[in-house]
């Protein structure tokens, strides 16, 4: 197949490119390059869709697929969607399960649509919502030959954000480890790598439709055990610290700094709560998590483990949460 993947040089756009190319593909990447280059075997046609005519390069040529990971921006989806939609017998784009307007019961309802806005503040609510408008300009264009991926929390090498690499990367230092005791909070995650393998093997089998795109749900505290498990050296000890410290020391769920990665407050807990059998029953697969973190850790190991982080707690940050609870 001839694949066009609109972007192709970060994290998971990258790992599609290098899995579409480990099957045969001829694939094109369409990326202003600024993030690196794309993986040996592709080619990559410099584009920057926030200029007029971006595509122009690529008139003409048609494409057996087209795999659209654009982050925050229904006007860059219109756009390929006027470019390719009209030629291409399948259209991936991946989306977020961060369209759902309710993640304290985890119901289907939707966030209302919104179009892009550079002047509005950006936050989770208004991502999902542009996320709904760009699943929308989808379904309008290349109703049936569409193939949208509802994606949770992506982990694995090469990640950008610094989230899951924390844990992996804060266990291999060993000793007393803050753990957020949260008994009823589950965790669902997918790495990069299966979710390329699954949106390419969808091009091949021309799989259709809309899909929540993580890993099945497991208990947060037995993910944080697996985790250390793979990870950790013998003598290291997980502290539980109750919610209630975490938040009167003004500890960030979820993300960012002064963070505890992946632990997040009941109004959010269905987040990690989907229902992803439909996605399992048409071809996704899951490595087992503790190959997840030990891949992790070796990429955290390349970058420093000491590095300033763009998720998680320095080790005065944590000290101060484990004195709270000695």
């Amino acid at each position: 197949m001839k694949l066009l993947v609109l972007g192709g040089t970060v994290f998971l756009s990258k790992a599609i490119t290098a899995e579409a190319v480990r099957r045969g593909h001829d694939v094109v990447c369409a990326a202003r390059g600024a993030s690196g280059g794309v993986p040996e075997g592709a080619r990559l046609i410099s584009v920057d869709r926030n200029k007029p005519g971006a595509f122009d390069q690529l008139a003409g040529e048609q494409f057996d697929a087209v795999i659209d990971v654009a982050k925050y921006s229904v006007n860059w989806v219109r756009d390929a969607l006027e470019a390719f939609g009209g030629t291409t017998p399948h259209w991936t784009f991946v989306s977020s399960i961060s369209v759902y307007a309710d993640h304290a019961t985890g119901s289907d309802e939707l966030l209302p649509p919104l179009e892009d806005d550079p002047a509005q503040e950006f936050t989770a609510e208004r991502y999902g919502s542009v996320k709904v408008a760009s699943e929308n300009a989808v379904l309008e264009t290349v109703r049936g030959r569409e193939f949208i991926v509802r994606a949770g929390l992506i982990t694995g090498p090469d990640d950008p954000t610094d989230r899951f690499g924390y844990w992996p990367a804060r266990m291999a230092r060993g000793g007393r480890v803050a753990v957020p005791d949260s008994p009823d909070l589950g965790f669902q995650h997918l790495d990069a790598r299966d979710l390329a393998q699954w949106i390419v093997f969808a091009a091949e089998e021309r799989i259709t439709g809309t899909y929540d795109s993580t890993g099945p749900v497991m208990p947060f505290q037995m993910a944080i055990g697996e985790i250390a498990g793979a990870t950790a050296p013998p003598g290291t000890q997980l502290v539980p610290v109750p919610e209630s410290v975490l938040k009167d020391l003004e500890i960030n769920p979820w993300a960012g700094p002064r963070s505890l990665p992946l632990w997040l407050p009941q109004e959010w807990a269905k987040m990690v709560g989907r229902d992803v059998s439909n996605a399992l029953a048409n071809g996704l697969r899951v490595r087992p998590l503790a190959e997840t973190a030990l891949d992790s850790l070796e990429y955290e190991r390349g970058l420093g483990l000491d590095r300033p982080r763009k998720a998680g707690l320095t080790e005065a940050e944590e000290q101060e949460i484990l004195t709270a609870v000695s």
